[in-house]
């Protein structure tokens, strides 16, 4: 895979991970059931395919028992991470739930991708995350701060949600760079998580899938948001450094945005717009191949980003 197109890979996941709201707007489900349902019917969708590619190549390394163990702590972190960020809007809304836990998504991940990984992420990263945050914060909440639903319960869970995404993000990360293939690592981080999750589902009532819309919604939010999406997602991992993936992937909250404008009718302030336009700088930042910085970018002792250098 050509190492410009792992950025592209991973923006392309991101586009789809958008499309969510919009089209579970039109589901008729509770968010947590609707939840359940994308990740099991996706993660089932992925650990298929998986089994399909395993039986094909016979090349499970006998060595790499540590790297199982990590990839099952990964499925249990993808499941967790539904969970707490559910259980964190419900607490402190959506607007603060979401710009804490995707919003620090990216910071976790360059941490421990840092930690793992021995890789000190470069100050273009940090400052063209920090701008891509910060435009995901003022897009999501409008520029008026959405101070008054503050709950610090939920804002810990909004953190614990973040942190689990930088936790599974970095296990795939790892898994592929040691030569697993990345549709094998996908689908075992969420064909555990579609176990895990599926009692979920039981729980919260699956009774909408009856229903023609339900059905359709769920089945598009499995196979394209959560299937090819994490697909792509893999791909674009095995060329781009995880903390660079982190910060393409707040294109999400842009696209839908977008989307809501569009097929939902919302409304965007101007002050939403200018977060937008600043997140969109900041991906762009965070995209650019590493010899498009600085022709003089070449002094000694500073690390080189991987080409494209990432919720």
């Amino acid at each position: 895979m050509n190492s410009r197109s792992g950025p592209l890979a991973v923006v392309a996941a991101a586009v789809l991970w958008g499309t969510a709201g919009t089209v579970g707007a039109f589901a008729a489900a509770g968010s947590v059931s609707l939840a359940a349902a994308r990740l099991v019917l996706g993660g089932a969708l992925l650990g298929a395919l998986a089994l399909v590619r395993h039986r094909r190549t016979r090349r499970d390394s006998h060595g790499n028992v540590p790297a199982r163990w990590a990839l099952v702590l990964g499925a249990a972190a993808v499941a967790a991470y539904q969970l707490c960020f559910f259980a964190a809007v419900a607490r402190t809304g959506v607007a603060i739930g979401t710009v804490v836990a995707i919003g620090s998504g990216p910071v976790f991940t360059g941490l421990l991708s840092w930690i793992a990984g021995r890789e000190r992420p470069s100050g273009r990263w940090a400052l063209a995350t920090a701008a891509a945050v910060a435009g995901c914060a003022v897009l999501v909440t409008g520029g008026g701060g959405a101070t008054g639903g503050a709950d610090a319960g939920g804002v810990a869970l909004a953190l614990l949600g973040g942190l689990l995404y930088a936790f599974y993000a970095v296990v795939a990360a790892r898994a592929i760079g040691r030569g697993m293939e990345s549709g094998i690592v996908m689908g075992v981080l969420f064909g555990g998580a579609a176990v895990l999750m599926l009692p979920v589902l039981v729980l919260t009532g699956p009774a909408w899938l009856a229903r023609p819309g339900g059905l359709l919604a769920a089945l598009y939010l499995g196979c394209a948001t959560t299937g090819l999406a994490y697909l792509l997602y893999g791909r674009g991992l095995r060329t781009t450094p995880v903390a660079t993936a982190a910060t393409l992937a707040l294109a999400e909250p842009a696209v839908a945005a977008l989307l809501g404008v569009v097929a939902l009718r919302e409304h965007l302030s101007l002050v939403s717009w200018a977060g937008l336009v600043l997140l969109a700088l900041g991906l762009v930042v965070v995209a650019l191949p590493a010899g498009a910085r600085m022709p003089d970018a070449s002094a000694p002792g500073t690390p080189k980003a991987p080409a494209g250098s990432r919720h």
